[in-house]
């Protein structure tokens, strides 16, 4: 039980895996991330920054150029997967029993930002936790068609990819102290996706009941 533990903890800690792992870690980490089911729970936002901020400093051997593309291709594949999946599979998702790796919370929420912004979704989902992670895998269960989803998986890529991890990469290379700060770093991102995770669960719980009472 331990060593599955500190797996997990292995897996939430972004510094660990850039350091250990080095890129194929990271484009893995990515690539389950952005569409497999259970892999809502990992490192996104902060792996990319820290990513471009260790390339930058040196820390991560890889050249940045090579370390942009493949992630950009870890994500969209990652997308792309999810949404094969929701597009053949998604409808057993909706009848599926919880576990720790699957909440039904979460497929409701992303179907509430697709009911608000459409196809939008999949751009915005980038930079919201948890439902990046659904947002391709509903966009399969509706049968979104896939030129469509192309365009807007890739365009959220490129946004989310090239936002992030370019940022990382600048501070890395004209501010290499930054690297004394790394751990307030994944505070701060920490803080910013649990904000936005109990967010979301609070509006979807409100709207869902919300829902309930006009029905009765």
């Amino acid at each position: 039980m331990e060593s599955v533990v500190d797996f997990f903890q292995y897996l939430t800690n972004s510094e660990e895996i850039i350091q250990t792992g080095g890129l194929i870690a990271i484009v893995l980490i990515v690539f389950i991330e952005n569409g497999l089911f259970f892999g809502f729970f990992l490192p996104g936002d902060y792996l990319l920054f820290l990513s471009g901020v260790f390339c930058g400093l040196g820390i991560l051997t890889v050249n940045f150029y090579l370390l942009l593309l493949a992630v950009f291709a870890a994500a969209v594949l990652g997308s792309f997967t999810g949404y094969i999946f929701g597009f053949y599979f998604g409808e057993a998702l909706e009848y599926k029993e919880e576990n720790i790796f699957f909440k039904k919370r979460y497929l409701i929420r992303t179907k509430k930002y697709f009911e608000k912004y459409g196809s939008r979704t999949l751009i915005i989902a980038r930079f919201l936790p948890i439902i990046r992670t659904f947002a391709p895998i509903l966009a399969g269960l509706v049968k979104m068609k896939p030129f469509t989803f192309s365009i807007y998986n890739v365009v959220g890529a490129v946004l989310w990819v090239g936002g992030l991890v370019s940022s990382g990469h600048y501070l890395g290379v004209h501010f290499p102290g930054i690297i004394d700060y790394v751990h307030y770093i994944i505070l701060f991102f920490l803080a910013i996706t649990t904000f936005t995770v109990i967010k979301g669960y609070l509006s979807a719980k409100q709207e869902i009941e919300t829902d309930l009472d006009k029905g009765k």
